[in-house]
């Protein structure tokens, strides 16, 4: 159902129908995480979602998405890279950070979902748990910081009457320690990948329209270590840092609904990651 404003307000079936979609898009990441290790290919990882997704009965969003086409499965965007890196023949080593993101359609309905990480030495204390103490502390840190600022963007969409209210919490959380990319932001999302209306990672003026039940949006911040300017390579799709920093993104797909908020594309419907930040979790009843 469209909206006055253009936006795709979904029913509970149709959110059901999504989260079928999400949970298509959290095996495929996980996956990817399980596989991810030094000597990895970007695009044996790549291939990895891609059988998963196939095998669950869906299709990619990714492939062949926008113009020029994009032309693979996922995204993954290693170190200086912030978004939309193209899989291919770099080999993965220890230390890289990595962020992976990914989308699929079952049904007709979307979901898209995103996670960073660094990639653990092979015969490590972490080689069976990539990322958590893998790299540098620096690196770390980049990485959680990121990965908390999209849980505090998600939990404001709770307690906040305007949209306005996701970029705010983001900036808040980041409080100036990390460069935060204002060129690319989160959308609406629901039979097609990118909808309206746009999210954005920071704060403005204009609170922007109001929320309410049906919203289904892709939360989904950028951070950089260095400076948050960023360029587009030849390749027309991959986004790095124009100084060279090293970048991180999450990303998860949140329904809300009259109950509250459901966490699309994370496998315990968003639990944890609300309670983090003092959000009650309220997935739709069966």
């Amino acid at each position: 159902m469209l909206g006055r404003d253009r936006v795709q307000y979904k029913t509970v079936d149709q959110m059901r129908l999504m989260r079928a979609a999400g949970l298509v898009v959290a095996d495929a990441l996980a996956a990817v995480r399980a596989a991810l290790r030094p000597g990895a290919t970007t695009k044996e990882l790549d291939a990895v979602a891609h059988d998963v997704i196939r095998a669950a009965g869906a299709t990619p969003s990714f492939l062949d998405y926008g113009h020029p086409p994009y032309p693979a499965t996922t995204c993954i965007s290693v170190n200086e890279e912030v978004v939309h890196g193209i899989p291919g023949g770099r080999v993965l080593a220890a230390g890289d950070v990595v962020s992976v993101d990914c989308g699929a359609i079952l049904a007709g309905w979307h979901g898209d979902a995103a996670f960073t990480a660094i990639v653990a030495e092979p015969d490590g204390p972490d080689a069976a748990a990539t990322g958590s103490d893998a790299g540098t502390a620096a690196d770390r840190e980049l990485v959680e910081v990121t990965r908390t600022a999209m849980w505090h963007g998600i939990g404001a969409i709770a307690a906040g009457q305007r949209i306005g209210v996701i970029g705010a919490a983001v900036e808040d959380h980041v409080d100036g320690r990390y460069g935060l990319v204002e060129e690319y932001g989160g959308h609406g999302i629901g039979t097609e990948m990118h909808q309206d209306p746009h999210v954005l990672n920071y704060r403005t003026r204009d609170g922007g329209r109001r929320m309410r039940a049906g919203l289904c949006l892709a939360i989904e911040p950028m951070l950089t270590a260095g400076d948050a300017q960023t360029r587009v390579l030849a390749d027309q799709w991959t986004v790095r840092t124009v100084d060279g920093s090293r970048a991180a993104h999450w990303e998860h797909s949140v329904a809300l609904h009259e109950g509250g908020l459901w966490v699309l594309t994370a496998p315990d419907g968003g639990e944890a990651g609300l309670a983090s930040v003092g959000v009650r979790f309220a997935p739709l009843a069966d």
